[in-house]
């Protein structure tokens, strides 16, 4: 017989039937509040109508017109929607399937655009599993270790982590931003160096937010060297931050290109980069295509996200709602001894659990998170130990969900930390 493979290990005891809004509904016959969203995937929540209506018109239409072989109107229509939205100036557009597929597009081009060899990322950062974006990926060995050698020409600096350090945030990004010129000074010179790649939140690496001050700094030490500025907006793109992008909770800071994908069609696989046409114009003839790509029924799918984002406000929403829910994760925190740390921005939350000698306690979170499934409430873990629960419902959630699943946090951590105690 044949099987999944034994490493492909499910976060919770969950076979899911069907989902909608914010509840995933299982084989059990019990209703699950998903504060997972897919990964943040589910912008829109599950099985949104107006998603499911639009995906539904195209399969009956075209399911798959290669892009690099015949046009197809989702595809104009995606492009002509997102140019309201994308960041000023960025107005060229190459799609892919996945957030890795958007990264080394990203890498390629702006190695091809530059013509230099060095790629600086931050010491945290996911950007994918696959060669080249695991070998800019430092969230954890797991995603990187045992098929080394890895692609060579990344170097690594120290992310304005505030926390970790023991610090201010101010001091943290002092820090960083010092150690980044001294990058510069000892391990890859500017001229050498075609870009820096940074998450506007840690993802994997524990839901940790750039200080503004620090993005501002990429910004002016990559127009001062000529570096192209890379923003991976895969997980906080698409309001997921409250901001529709991560990066414009940094005024004044433009990306040169961001990569795109999670939220964008919620759901279908599809991701892209953004950039101008005079950076996009300069990737070698040949380098950009796929066979996938632009997938018609993807982009009506994304097409209908962008309308419901828009129509319904859910960019306003994540900011509003993702107040009510960090309040009450505050709350939690302050009477639990074991939560170190709650942050996050807009529905991109974390709670951080250490032991009393203040060391990563990953038992606990894994504790934790396991009984809030018992809650009937499914969250996931992140960070290098995987010692941060993390929330990232969907954008559609209201008062009462969210009120929801703080009673069950509350639940889920006192079974959780009664073991520690």
């Amino acid at each position: 017989m044949t099987s999944l493979s034994p490493h492909l290990r499910q976060a919770t005891p969950v076979t899911a039937e069907r989902g909608e809004g914010v509840y995933l509904y299982g084989t059990d016959g019990r209703r699950y509040l998903d504060f997972t969203a897919g990964i943040g995937v589910t912008s829109t929540g599950h099985c949104h109508p107006r998603v499911v209506a639009a995906a539904q018109e195209q399969i009956g239409k075209l399911i798959h017109g290669q892009y690099t072989t015949v046009m197809h109107q989702p595809l104009q229509r995606l492009v002509e929607r997102l140019g309201d939205v994308l960041p000023a100036g960025l107005d060229s557009l190459f799609f892919s399937n996945s957030g890795s597929e958007a990264v080394e597009a990203a890498l390629r081009l702006a190695r091809q655009a530059t013509g230099r060899p060095n790629v600086v990322v931050f010491h945290g950062g996911f950007h994918g599993r696959t060669v080249a974006a695991a070998a800019m990926t430092t969230s954890g060995t797991r995603f990187r270790t045992g098929f080394s050698p890895l692609m060579s020409g990344v170097a690594v600096a120290p992310f304005p982590t505030a926390f970790r350090y023991g610090w201010d945030q101010e001091t943290a990004t002092r820090f960083a931003l010092t150690e980044l010129d001294y990058l510069l000074q000892t391990v890859t010179a500017p001229q050498d160096t075609a870009a820096f790649v940074v998450e506007p939140v840690l993802g994997e690496g524990g839901y940790i937010p750039a200080d503004p001050a620090f993005l501002r700094g990429l910004r002016e030490r990559a127009d001062r060297h000529g570096i192209v500025l890379v923003v991976d907006e895969i997980q906080t793109g698409f309001g997921r931050t409250g901001r529709y992008w991560g990066h414009d909770h940094a005024d004044g800071v433009r990306p040169d290109i961001i990569t795109i994908a999670k939220g964008l069609a919620s759901g279908f696989p599809l991701s892209g980069i953004a950039a101008s046409q005079e950076l996009m114009s300069k990737a070698y003839p040949g380098s950009q295509g796929g066979t996938y790509g632009g997938n018609a029924v993807a982009c009506a799918a994304a097409v209908a996200t962008l309308d419901v984002i828009r129509d319904e406000k859910l960019v306003e929403n994540a900011d509003a709602m993702g107040r009510r829910l960090r309040a009450g994760l505050e709350e939690v925190a302050r009477t639990t001894p074991g939560i170190a740390d709650v942050r996050g921005l807009g529905l991109m939350l974390a709670s951080e659990f250490v032991t009393a000698d203040g060391s990563p306690d990953p038992d606990t979170a894994a504790r934790v998170q396991q009984a809030a499934a018992a809650e009937g409430l499914l969250l996931l873990l992140c960070g290098p130990w995987n010692s941060v629960v993390r929330m990232i419902p969907a954008l559609v959630i209201d008062e009462t969900a969210v009120d929801e699943g703080l009673r069950a946090w509350r639940a889920a951590v006192e079974v959780g930390t009664a073991a520690t105690s």
